[in-house]
């Protein structure tokens, strides 16, 4: 074991994670021989769990709730999007450097688009939440150049904050983006994306029915039990549910690429966790 590279992903809590299971699976597709686990670390002690994963030879980690923001301070080099969410997800280990990156985005336009076949170009987006969720997946968002992107949050000083962030390149990619109020989100919306805390807290969703379009997608960036509320009540409406399993699997992907040089095949994959779930 010692002589396999090690990677692992870090959270609080972090059982629940699919991690393993996903990175030994495109392990075994591709031929790459690694190890990768699990690390619980106290709320108040990551950077200490991760610096001595690193002294032990880590080569790269996936970072969870509620480390994100913390991973991102610890880097010494930052990708792009990592900087514009002001969040990482992915970190890199090169010699003494510390590389953040941020897959989430990536990740979600990519099971949006060809998982679920459901092109961006030109749609009606709504996205719910601007913490770290949200923050991550908006930069990706708008480059899939959407016709608008409306952004809501239960403190709506934190979603203009994060819309003014990302003004630059809403204009670059031809977007109107601007905020609404969970309340007043606006009607009739192509695709609606839960990034919020509400599944967490076991509620249906934030925002009324009227958000959605008719045949909209909806998407909570959960999976599991946490996003069934959501789901119920998007089948509900009319909708087209979608959980986060593979959005998961895509940014996992991305992550795996970065450290390999290799991009694995994400579709039976996603196929077997879904099997493994039903």
């Amino acid at each position: 074991m010692s002589d396999l590279d090690r990677y692992a992903v870090f959270g609080h809590p972090v059982q629940h994670s699919m991690s393993p299971q996903i990175h030994q699976a495109f392990a075994e597709q591709t031929g790459q021989c690694l190890a990768y686990s699990r690390l619980w670390a106290p709320l108040d002690g990551f950077e200490a769990v991760l610096r001595a994963f690193v002294a032990g030879g880590g080569r790269g980690a996936n970072v969870t709730v509620p480390f994100k923001f913390e991973a991102l301070r610890l880097a010494t080099r930052r990708t792009g999007r990592a900087e514009l969410a002001q969040a990482a997800n992915v970190l890199s280990f090169e010699g003494e450097e510390i590389v953040a990156d941020n897959s989430d985005g990536v990740g979600l336009v990519r099971d949006i688009e060809a998982n679920a076949g459901c092109a961006l170009g030109g749609r009606r987006l709504l996205l719910v939440g601007a913490g770290g969720a949200g923050a991550g997946v908006l930069g990706p968002l708008l480059q899939a150049a959407p016709a608008e992107l409306v952004v809501v949050n239960r403190t709506e000083e934190r979603a203009q904050d994060l819309v003014l962030r990302h003004a630059e390149l809403a204009q670059a990619s031809g977007v109107r983006l601007h905020t609404a109020t969970l309340h007043a989100p606006g009607e009739g919306f192509d695709v609606v994306i839960n990034a919020s805390a509400s599944s967490l807290e076991g509620a249906a969703s934030p925002v009324p029915a009227s958000a959605l379009g008719s045949g909209a997608l909806a998407v909570d960036l959960m999976y599991g039990p946490k996003a069934q509320p959501f789901m119920d009540w998007a089948r509900l409406h009319g909708a087209q549910p979608r959980d986060g399993l593979g959005m998961l699997v895509e940014q996992a992907a991305e992550a795996f690429a970065a450290w390999r040089g290799v991009r694995p095949d994400t579709a039976p994959v996603l196929a077997a966790l879904r099997a493994l779930k039903g």
